[in-house]
C-alpha cells in the first residue's frame, strides 16, 4: 500500500463525504493504483473529472500513484458548441428529461426497463452520452462520456444538460417523436382526420406524425408550453 493526499474542487466535492469536501485528505492506495482508480474509489466518476494535477503538475487519469503524491482534481468545464448534435442514452429514472431532449430535437434513447449493462453497451457501440443520477453507472469502463445529472426535476435537468454540452445552437425543436425518438414527418389532415378529437379537427390544419409508433402531433397547448420552455433555455431556437 501507498498513501496519497487528495483535494477535489468545485462540483467534484459533491461526491465526497461532507468532512472531506473543503480540505486535502490522505487515503491509502493499492500499489499500482492509478489516479482514475483512486478518484473513482473516493466517489468521483471519471466522466465528471476535468483537469488533474499531481504534485503541482498536469497529470493523466492513467498516472500511477506513488507514496506521498498530492492529487488535485477539478470538474469538466462546459463543452464547446458541438459540430454535430450529440446523442444521448438516459437511464430508467430520467424519462422526463429524455422526453424534453427529444422535444428539443436531440436523439435520446430511453426505456423504463433499461439495465446498466444495456446502457453501457449502447453508449459504447453507438458513442452516446450517458445521462444518469447513478454515479456507479458512470464509473463503468464502457462509459466514455456521461453526465451525472444533479437536478431532481425534468425542467432544471434539461437546463443542466443544455449548459453542460452547449446545446442551444443545435436545437431542432419538435423534429422527433416524444414517445419513440423517431424523426417526425408532416402528414395531410385528411389522412388522420378520423383519429382527431373534434375540437382539434376544427381548429388545426397542420400536423406531424411518427412513422414508427403512429403518434400524431399538432400545435396545441402542450406544444405551446414546450415552446416556451425551449425559448427560455435557448432564445431564438423555437420554430
Amino acid at each position: 500500500m501507498v498513501t496519497a493526499r487528495f483535494r477535489l474542487y468545485e462540483e467534484l466535492r459533491d461526491f465526497l463525504p461532507r468532512e472531506r469536501r473543503d480540505t486535502a485528505f490522505d487515503a491509502p492506495c493499492a500499489r499500482n493504483a492509478t489516479v482514475k482508480h483512486m478518484l473513482e474509489a473516493l466517489g468521483a466518476p471519471h466522466t465528471e473529472i476535468g483537469p488533474v494535477r499531481r504534485n503541482g503538475r498536469a497529470a493523466s487519469l492513467d498516472d500511477l500513484l506513488a507514496d506521498g503524491d498530492l492529487v488535485e482534481a477539478w470538474p469538466l468545464a462546459p463543452a464547446p458548441p458541438p459540430h454535430s448534435p450529440p446523442r444521448f442514452v438516459a437511464d430508467a429514472h430520467l424519462g422526463g428529461l429524455a422526453r424534453f431532449l427529444r422535444m428539443a430535437g436531440f436523439d435520446t434513447l430511453y426505456e423504463n426497463g433499461f439495465a446498466d449493462d444495456a446502457i453501457e453497451t449502447i453508449a459504447s457501440i453507438e458513442h452516446r452520452i450517458v445521462l444518469t443520477r447513478d454515479r456507479e453507472l458512470l464509473k463503468r469502463s464502457g462509459v466514455l462520456r456521461g453526465c451525472y445529472v444533479r437536478a431532481l426535476k425534468p425542467e432544471p435537468q434539461l437546463r443542466e444538460v443544455f449548459l453542460r454540452y452547449s446545446l442551444a445552437p443545435a436545437v431542432r425543436p419538435f423534429s422527433l417523436c416524444l414517445n419513440c425518438n423517431t424523426p417526425l414527418r408532416p402528414i395531410d389532415k385528411a389522412a388522420i382526420a378520423d383519429r382527431l378529437p373534434p375540437s382539434v379537427r376544427a381548429s388545426h390544419e397542420h400536423f406531424q406524425h411518427c412513422p414508427s409508433c403512429g403518434g400524431v402531433f399538432w400545435q396545441g397547448s402542450h406544444w405551446r408550453r414546450m415552446r416556451a420552455l425551449i425559448a427560455s433555455i435557448a432564445p431564438g431556437a423555437t420554430t
